[in-house]
């Protein structure tokens, strides 16, 4: 998982650089307030954003997907 904080006034820009570089499969999500975060099972990291588009630097988290099952009866 990644997270960043956009700049001010520069949320549709770092959502349209973020889109460009995510793997195409990824997911990504947009907050009100000016946050984007983005969840790619591919494991493909996003290159770092151009540092006039954030307000600080971005988060990243690893995370391993866990097979749901069915509950046991």
């Amino acid at each position: 998982m990644w997270e960043a904080k956009a700049a001010p006034d520069r949320a549709d820009e770092l959502l349209a650089w973020v889109l460009a570089h995510a793997d195409p499969a990824a997911d990504v999500y947009r907050g009100a307030d000016g946050r984007v975060v983005v969840i790619d099972d591919s494991g493909r990291r996003l290159p770092e954003p151009p540092a006039e588009l954030i307000a600080r630097p971005p988060h990243a988290w690893p995370f391993d997907r866990i097979p749901r099952r069915a509950p046991p009866p």
